[in-house]
């Protein structure tokens, strides 16, 4: 039976480089656009700097910072990845960053600790969104795009995707949100 070697093979595909343990198999994706929106805003008095189109708190530099985690979607999953040749969750994150000259921490548990709180009601573009996947506290980690969608490396299918937080999978999961920008 073929289902037992890709259930296997899943199994071992690994988790982030903060753990070294193996999640439960992510969700499956379901087919989405080829470029999925990104919500804007208006500009109004709470934007930093006048900055036209940023979410009250976010740099306009965060759209840049999610535009690029975008381009890389497809790319491989590889435990202990932080190139495009292969990605984990927070070599992931550490990688995107560092494409803008912004040095994050290479673990989910530090990039956890990064930056500043952000509610999840008031995450924009750039934002970091951590879940528990494998143990109590923050396992995962992914980069808001805008809305509802992140996106992030996971194991489960093998390359870079956007998702949804609201999903059924994430919303039990989330743990927080973090603003390093």
């Amino acid at each position: 039976m073929r289902v037992v070697p890709i259930l296997l093979a899943a199994a071992l595909a690994g988790a982030c480089a903060s753990t070294g343990a193996t999640p439960r198999p992510f969700p499956t994706p379901h087919p989405s656009p080829a470029a999925p929106p990104v919500t804007s805003t208006t500009p109004d008095s709470t934007t930093p700097n006048g900055a036209a189109g940023t979410p009250s708190g976010t740099s306009p530099i965060a759209y840049s910072v999610a535009g690029t985690a975008l381009s890389l979607r497809g790319a491989p999953y590889r435990n202990g990845g932080s190139d495009p040749s292969g990605f984990d969750c927070s070599g992931f994150v550490r990688y995107v960053f560092g494409q803008h000259g912004v040095t994050v921490p290479r673990t989910v548990t530090d990039q956890f600790h990064a930056g500043q709180q952000v509610p999840q009601d008031q995450l924009g573009p750039g934002d970091l969104v951590f879940f528990s996947t494998v143990a109590p506290g923050a396992s995962h980690v992914g980069i808001v795009v805008g809305g509802d969608e992140f996106v992030h490396a996971p194991s489960g299918t093998g390359e870079v995707r956007v998702e949804r937080m609201s999903a059924p999978y994430w919303a039990t999961r989330f743990v927080g949100g973090r603003r390093v920008l």
